[in-house]
């Protein structure tokens, strides 16, 4: 695993509810591998995992989505790493995930909530690295990769 990797996981919540556990190193050690798979491992990166509540999540999903309510996952790219010097530090970008929402679709989404935030994780990570979901060919092309993601990590989807 790179090491040049700088993975910052926050737990943001106000009063987290100890039935939806933030494993900070957990989630910072499948950030930095799926870095590493996409083909990043000999660039300096640098992302934030914010995990938030619903308050939140729905503040930046009005401002950035114009959507009502929170949602599951939000991406914030900033720097592309194919326009970015080799010899520049990447600042690839944020992902925020509400555990709230992930433990209740979970069950109908990936199977319970460790495999939802995981989910929503490479999801995430994967629009900030240019991938996206529009079309069926590219929602298809993305759900490839984050299978493949997942199953090296232990995780099969239903």
């Amino acid at each position: 695993m790179n090491r040049s990797f700088r993975v910052v996981v926050d737990d943001e919540r106000k009063d987290p509810d100890p039935a939806l556990p933030v494993d900070v190193e957990r989630w910072a050690s499948l950030v930095s591998d799926v870095l590493d798979t996409e083909g990043l491992g000999q660039r300096r990166v640098e992302v934030h995992i914010h995990f938030v509540d619903e308050g939140p999540m729905a503040s930046l999903n009005a401002e950035h989505m114009g959507e009502d309510g929170p949602t599951d996952v939000l991406s914030f790219p900033v720097d592309n790493p194919a326009e970015v010097a080799a010899e520049v530090p990447v600042l690839l970008g944020d992902v925020v995930v509400c555990p709230s929402i992930a433990s209740r679709q979970a069950s109908s989404h990936a199977g319970d909530y460790q495999s939802e935030i995981a989910l929503l994780l490479v999801h995430g990570l994967l629009h900030l690295l240019g991938h996206d979901h529009a079309n069926p060919t590219e929602e298809a092309a993305m759900q490839v990769r984050e299978r493949e993601h997942l199953a090296r990590y232990g995780l099969v989807l239903p």
